[in-house]
Order: structure tokens, then sequence, then C-alpha cells
């Protein structure tokens, strides 16, 4: 049996030694940060499952892994040994009246990327106060995507911890470490280090796209007074922004996309922004709390699609690019990955495609 180190314990390291794990092998898991996996990508995220919406901008190759997500984190958390709320309400989308253009440019890009009539209803403003009471008299349309839906995010990551240590993974947290420093331990090495593998990404023979972080900035608030049933998301021409409930009255509000690798805490403007916005929502938000205001880097490549490499000479497997989509495409890569180190393990001869996921397996050339 291989004896298997992954690095990097974030979403992506968690779900790939979780599913090795469960297949009776011998897997350890290293990550620089804590068991909270507060260093993570996925500790920031909103953690939404919105394929549909996602269908706007985002590469058909991630919408269909999007699709596949949902019914795969339906099972993935029926497997865990902690609860963590999955939400399956659907999200909709909502504008100010002087941007009703916006929704109709949304609407033709939900088309354009494959989305079907069956797959978006329109809400008037009956249909908004029945579902969505609180926003009663604020938007008198909406679209709604009944298909969509959410996680907790924190949730998961604890879930995940848990769930290891039952199937004793040997978890080293807060022990920090390159390739190089376990290769004469491991057999094989998987790199789910996100954007901290970067130098050894782009330094790679014949890469095929250069990896870099994109800045996401996220708010947290409690609000007592305020209850939504699905996620909801703002269309407006400066402050587009998603309003994501979880329990308790707490919600995740997130907007920025910056082309930055900057790691300094959040502007007061962009803290302005996503505040304002979400006041414009309800001014109940107004007497909110605000737990926080977080930053992170989301791990990129020049495509915006996930990339899955390998090298027999190295026994190493790389993950990575997951880009603003982890949560919502996780399952399927890390599903595709463990299906490459299967067949790597087993001496198997590999694809050049996953089959299921339809990504590529690429190669590197040392």
């Amino acid at each position: 049996m291989p004896r298997i180190a992954i690095l990097g314990g974030g979403l992506c390291g968690r779900l790939t030694a979780l599913q090795l794990a469960e297949q009776g092998l011998s897997v350890a898991l290293f990550d620089k940060g804590g068991r909270k996996g507060e260093h993570a990508a996925a500790y920031v995220a909103a953690a939404m499952l919105t394929p549909a919406t996602e269908a706007v901008d985002g590469t058909p190759e991630v919408v269909r892994m999007g699709w596949q997500g949902i019914p795969l984190w339906r099972n993935i958390i029926g497997r865990l040994k902690t609860p963590v709320m999955m939400q399956e309400n659907g999200s909709l989308i909502v504008w100010h009246g002087q941007d009703k253009p916006l929704s109709d440019e949304f609407v033709r890009l939900l088309k354009r990327g494959g989305v079907s009539a069956h797959e978006t209803v329109r809400w008037g403003a009956g249909e908004i106060t029945a579902n969505e009471p609180q926003l009663a008299g604020r938007f008198s349309d909406g679209i709604y995507l009944p298909a969509e839906g959410q996680l907790d995010g924190r949730q998961a990551l604890t879930a995940l911890a848990d769930t290891l240590e039952e199937l004793n993974v040997p978890c080293h947290w807060e022990h920090e470490c390159a390739p190089e420093d376990l290769q004469a331990q491991y057999d094989w090495l998987i790199d789910c280090r996100g954007y901290g593998a970067k130098t050894a990404w782009n330094q790679a023979t014949g890469h095929t796209s250069a990896l870099r972080g994109i800045r996401g900035e996220v708010a947290r608030v409690y609000a007592p007074e305020i209850t939504l049933n699905r996620p909801v998301r703002l269309l407006h021409p400066r402050y587009p922004l998603y309003i994501v409930p979880k329990e308790n009255h707490r919600f995740v509000i997130g907007a920025t996309q910056i082309e930055s690798e900057s790691q300094v805490p959040a502007s007061v403007r962009s803290g302005l922004e996503l505040l304002s916005a979400l006041y414009a929502v309800h001014p109940a938000f107004g007497e909110a709390q605000i737990l926080e205001i977080a930053t992170g880097l989301r791990p990129t490549l020049n495509h915006h699609n996930p990339e899955i490499r390998y090298s027999r000479a190295r026994r190493l497997i790389e993950i990575n690019g997951l880009f603003r989509h982890g949560f919502m495409i996780s399952p399927a890569v890390t599903a595709a990955a463990v299906r490459l180190a299967v067949a790597l393990f087993d001496g198997k001869n590999v694809p050049e495609r996953d089959e299921e996921s339809g990504l590529a397996y690429i190669q590197r050339q040392d």
C-alpha cells in the first residue's frame, strides 16, 4: 500500500484526504495553518453552490463541474461525522428599478451560458413577498434560480477535520512543508496548497498556465432582525453583491474581485461599498453587527479553469486553480484527482481526460 502525503489542508486537501482514506489508503495531511482552516481561501469564502449564476461569466467547464458539485456535496455531508448546514432553496437575483437593464443583460448571459428556461423563474412582487417576506415592497421583480444552494463553509472545514481524525488520518496542523521535505518519507505526494504552491507551480517545466492570486474581500455580519431564506444577489452598476444567510442570523456579504496579490486588510472604500450595498437591500442591515471584514487570495490560472497535473518520475500530483469557485467545484475536481491517483498507484495507464468531470490530466515534462 503506498504511503501518501497531502500538502495543504484547505478544502481541496481535506476532501482529497477523505476520499483516499475512505478507500483504505494510507494518508497523512500537512498544513501550515490550524485545524479550523483559517489560513485557507475556503475559510473566507461564502460557500455558494451557484452553477446557474456562474454561467453568466464562468467557463463552460466550471459550470459543468458546478452542476456535478451539488449532489456530490449532498453525498459528502451524509458521510461526515458532524453536521454541516447545506441549503438547497435556490438563489434570488434582485435589482432596483433604475437598474432593470442589468437584469435583461443578466438573462441574456444566462441563456448564452446554457441555462435552460426551467432553471430560471421570473418572480414579481407577489412571489418575492411570499418567499422572502422581509424583501416585501423593496423589489418589484426578481429572477429565481431554483437549483442553486449553499453550505456553511466553516462548518464543512471543521466537519472534514473531525472525520479525517475519526478515520485515523494523521493531520499535521501548523506544519508548513514543501514537496521535497516529504519525498523521502512518502511514496506519493499530492499538492493541494493553492496559492501557497505558486512558486513551485510556475517553476515547473512546461506548465500550461501561470498561477496567480486574485484578492477577494468578504464581510460577515450578525443581523437578528433579518431573515433570508436563500442567497440574494443585487445587480448594481457599481456595487454588485451577494448576501448569503447562514444559521443564527449571520450573513456573508461579498462582491470584490481584485487583480491584486496584496494580503493587507480591506480598505475603507471596499468596506463602505460592501456595507452600503447591503444597506440598500434592506435598511435593517444598518443595525447589524460587523463580525469581520476578511480578505483572501483565490488561486487562479490564466484560463480560469482548474488543472490537475502529475509526474510519475516525481511521484507527484498537483491540484490548483479553483479561482472563486472552490466550494462549488471542489467535489468534482478532487474526485477526478483521486481517480487519477488510484490509476497511478496501481501502475495503470492514465487517460488524457477524466470521463466524469471532463478535466484533462496534464503530465508534467520532468
